[in-house]
């Protein structure tokens, strides 16, 4: 298993190739917890060990958020090529999600049982240094995977 920084290279890499301009860091944040529960989804499996924390705008990930500021600029990790069963997860999560603006997936997050769970007692602006367990991102992924399976069988276009 990688970790949440090797696929955070990968994500702020192919967001400039595909975009032609760098990730800011809060939807970098953002397109991590959707791989996470996409390969949820998808593979039955999470693409990483690290854990989320729900912070007011959404889940962040602390070592990656770190490692971000130390760098400044997230390069592509040399010699990494991302393993062929995990293609279709990036790639659902760029087509779904990556064109869209920082505060539109920081809204959509917040719709996240996950998050919504970790910060339980708090208000919408309140610090926040609980983690979001990977059960409850298991939550969320079985909910959209239902999601997908009703919309198929209406034959409209799935989410």
């Amino acid at each position: 298993m990688e970790s949440a920084i090797t696929y955070a290279r990968y994500v702020a890499s192919r967001y400039k190739d595909t975009f032609g301009d760098s990730i800011d860091e809060m939807k970098l944040h953002k397109l991590l917890y959707f791989a996470q529960r996409e390969s949820l989804i998808q593979l039955g499996k999470p693409l990483f060990s690290e854990s989320f924390y729900a912070w007011k705008y959404g889940p962040v990930l602390v070592a990656v958020r770190n490692y971000s500021r130390i760098f400044r600029e997230l390069t592509p990790q040399a010699g990494f090529s991302l393993k062929e069963e995990l293609e279709p997860v990036f790639d659902k999560v760029f087509s779904q999600y990556a064109g869209k603006d920082s505060w539109s997936l920081s809204r959509l997050s917040h719709g996240e049982f996950s998050w919504q769970n970790a910060r339980k007692g708090l208000g919408p602006v309140d610090h926040c240094d609980r983690a979001m367990t990977i059960e409850d991102i298991k939550v969320d992924a079985d909910r959209i995977k239902l999601r997908r399976y009703f919309i198929s069988q209406l034959g409209v276009g799935a989410n």
